[in-house]
């Protein structure tokens, strides 16, 4: 089997596990978070996993692009800087934001997401770098293109105000958990799903590839189960949690 007929194989493929995903985390709530319980295996520490689970996309994306680019064109280096501002804050910055550092996580949930990021980061950075033609200059005028990243930064901004916003709830040493306010959360409870989704909506767009969609619809697959989890969470321990609150998207759902 050449690469190419594995890419042409694994990418349909990944569409699939991305339905599979969505329905059975439905039933199961992923063990890590407020939903770590006992049953899954081995912990770690919670910054340590975060940065096993996430760096793999970081590093091996970039790998990608240094043996797929040839000619160091905009576009390629562009996208690669979208895909590094993300993950590298994701893998070295956030988990060091994160409050309540005695929390652990299970050894479970990070392997799976090790796998997702390598796979993800593989069809993304394979097709950028390697088996799309080259996007024309042109493209950086192209309305896909600009929508694309209106909305990948537009996502990107949400998804750290919501950080900030959940962070400033709890004092250094504080483990449990508030009522966040301000921001999106007047309107939804899981805001940085909602931001996180809306950025990988823009990559596909931006991208203009089924890689970059298939990435969209993970994303979702796997954040839209876990709002709905939350939303049910934050209803069940809080008495006075405010109803008109809506799980991920303001005023729909």
């Amino acid at each position: 089997m050449t690469e190419t007929q594995f890419y042409q194989w694994l990418l349909p493929a990944w569409f699939v596990l991305a339905g599979f995903s969505f329905i059975l985390l439905f039933f199961i709530r992923a063990p890590y978070g407020r939903y770590t319980r006992p049953g899954w295996g081995p912990r770690i520490d919670r910054r340590l996993g975060w940065i096993l689970m996430e760096s793999p996309s970081a590093l091996f994306f970039l790998a990608l692009f240094l043996l797929g680019q040839r000619d160091w064109a905009p576009l390629p280096v562009l996208f690669l800087l979208y895909w590094e501002i993300h993950y590298c804050h994701r893998s070295f910055i956030f988990p060091f934001q994160m409050r309540g550092a005695k929390k652990q996580m299970t050894l479970i949930p990070v392997a799976l997401a090790v796998v997702f990021n390598l796979g993800n980061g593989y069809l993304n950075g394979r097709w950028l770098f390697h088996f799309a033609e080259s996007y024309p200059a042109s493209w950086l005028y192209d309305f896909r293109f600009l929508a694309g990243s209106l909305l990948f930064w537009a996502g990107f901004f949400i998804c750290k105000q919501s950080d900030r916003i959940l962070r400033g709830l709890r004092v250094p040493g504080d483990d449990s958990y508030h009522i966040p306010h301000g921001g999106l959360f007047s309107w939804i409870s899981c805001p940085n799903y909602f931001g996180e989704i809306l950025q990988w909506c823009g990559w596909a767009l931006a991208t203009w590839s089924l890689a970059g969609l298939s990435f969209a619809v993970w994303t979702a697959a796997n954040l839209l189960p876990r709002a709905h989890a939350h939303h049910q969470w934050y209803s069940k321990n809080f008495p006075g949690y405010p109803p008109g609150r809506k799980a991920l998207i303001p005023f729909l759902y």
